[in-house]
């Protein structure tokens, strides 16, 4: 099945935009949710205003409208956050072209356009940054700023001010290193939102074994995938002929001997915590306890992963070599309850970067949704002490692009300047649309910050709370240059990319032959 020229177009610009509208009310501090039911088994529920996770959740049928949930995807996997606003500039990129195309301009000449708009959009940009890397004062409150201003949007912005602090704490203890592997988040029902903390070490979601410290300071830790459940015989599927029920008390009695070696080998490398990815049974969790070990068993893979690499440990699965095992340590291992629950709390790990985020609230979802919050502000807060230039935010950078771009278009002869001037409309587009979200007249908010623009050094945005015209630098509303320029390439790469369709084949899957 084959549509061709004008019908192939029509199609990928509508599905595109589609896509865009459905999103589009999530934009901005004032942005609605989306809730998300699955039609699997269960039919569970999401609740969420995530640009990423509302496309990925969703069944597109229509071939372009993939492409916008392509790279909303890949805008949460490279910088974390703007995975909402990449698709709504996408969109309104392509219902700009749309009209260019109905007056017959040639898409190559429409991308020709864009190309050299995003070009001197993304420079206007860089030559607006700031750069506060060397004052570490300063930097922490643009980071703080910046936390705020992307939690702005999401569950978390009545307590803003708290997670933005979690959050930059959480990081800086990275050291600018970029591995997110060293901060965990732990979610726990109950409690309120803010009573959420930062709390230094590793939180281990288990409890410890029957008749075992407690308390273990200065501890040597083994962490181990192997299987501790083999002290009895396992009825199913084991066939095993014996004369009487003696030899099976014999066979017992071996099994018995097997895992007592086991133990005393795992002894043998001078440990006192011993965390198994897998069961341990009674018998052998008694020979622990006996040597005075805490036995940790069952830890899920994710969490042992993450221990192994905090505490400087690797995980094991064979004891008969004690030299090339790489035992972890910490200074203590506790219990500590949060909520209704048993947790183990290591601190004072090998890897001091280590922290984890405990969540509390309401219920699941309102924690699914604070944990999808706090990791986009992670993201952008590691990319930031990364790269550390700094923008204002609350369509700030969109007007400055804008201005570029159509000084750009006055200088540009030929049918190209249509297409730069119609980039300027779909940049002027997003701070039109967040206005919107927030019920403000948008036409005179625009109109107005349009004014405010023509003079150099501006900076003015929308101040959504009050409803007017206001100053980003008073109100600390900052954001990412990294995130603003990856918006900006991704939506324009995108737009090109489904400006180029001329035909949309559907290939019918391919016939069986019949072996009869």
């Amino acid at each position: 099945m084959e549509e061709k020229g004008e019908r192939a177009r029509m199609a990928s610009f509508i599905g595109a935009m589609a896509i865009a509208d459905l999103v589009k009310s999530t934009l901005g501090p004032k942005g609605m949710d989306k809730i998300l039911q699955s039609t699997g088994r269960g039919h569970s529920v999401t609740v969420t205003n995530d640009g990423a996770t509302i496309l990925k959740s969703l069944h597109v049928d229509n071939p372009a409208a993939k492409v916008l949930v392509d790279i909303s995807k890949v805008q949460d996997d490279e910088v974390g956050d703007g995975t909402t606003s990449v698709v709504v500039l996408a969109g309104e990129l392509l219902r700009e072209a749309e009209k260019l195309v109905a007056l017959k301009i040639h898409p190559m000449t429409i991308i020709a356009g864009y190309r050299m708009a995003a070009e001197a959009a993304r420079s206007a940009l860089e030559a607006a940054v700031r750069d506060n890397r060397d004052d570490f004062e300063k930097f922490r409150s643009d980071l703080v700023n910046i936390a705020m201003t992307t939690l702005s949007s999401k569950i978390l912005s009545q307590d803003k001010v708290h997670f933005a602090n979690l959050a930059v704490d959480a990081v800086l203890r990275l050291k600018g290193s970029s591995n997110m592997e060293a901060i965990q988040i732990i979610k726990k029902c109950g409690g309120a939102l803010k009573d959420s903390f930062l709390d230094e070490g590793f939180i281990l979601d288990k409890k410890i074994g029957v008749g075992q410290p407690k308390r273990i300071e200065n501890a040597k830790i083994l962490v181990a995938n192997t299987a501790m459940d083999t002290d009895k015989v396992k009825i199913y599927g084991a066939r095993v002929r014996v004369d009487s029920m003696s030899k099976v008390a014999d066979i017992e009695a071996a099994e018995k001997i097997k895992m007592r070696n086991k133990v005393d080998k795992i002894i043998g490398h001078g440990i006192n915590c011993f965390v198994n990815r897998q069961l341990i049974y009674n018998y052998p969790e008694e020979l622990f306890a006996d040597a005075g070990i805490m036995a940790i068993e069952h830890a899920d893979f994710d969490g042992i992963e993450r221990l192994a690499l905090v505490t400087g440990g690797e995980i094991t699965s064979t004891f008969n070599d004690p030299e090339n095992v790489k035992l972890g340590h910490c200074k203590l291992i506790e219990e500590i309850m949060i909520g209704e629950d048993k947790l183990i709390h290591f601190s004072g790990v090998a890897m001091g970067r280590a922290c984890t985020i405990v969540l509390r609230g309401a219920s699941s979802h309102v924690l699914d949704e604070a944990e999808r919050s706090l990791h986009d502000a992670l993201c952008v807060l590691v990319q930031t002490v990364q790269d550390s230039r700094v923008i204002w935010g609350g369509g700030w950078p969109e007007f400055l692009m804008s201005r570029r771009v159509e000084e750009l278009g006055r200088k540009t002869p030929g049918k190209k300047s249509l297409a730069i001037d119609a980039f300027a409309t779909a940049l002027r587009a997003i701070p039109t649309i967040i206005a919107d979200n927030a019920g403000l007249d948008s036409a005179d908010l625009v109109s107005q910050l349009r004014a405010a623009h023509s003079a150099d050094g501006c900076r003015s945005g929308i101040d959504i709370i009050s409803g007017k015209v206001g100053d980003m630098e008073k109100l600390g509303i900052y954001e990412a240059f990294k995130v603003k320029q990856a918006v900006l390439m991704s939506a324009t790469e995108a737009s090109e990319m489904i400006l180029r369709v001329d035909e949309i084949i559907k290939c019918a899957p391919r016939q069986r032959e019949d072996r009869m």
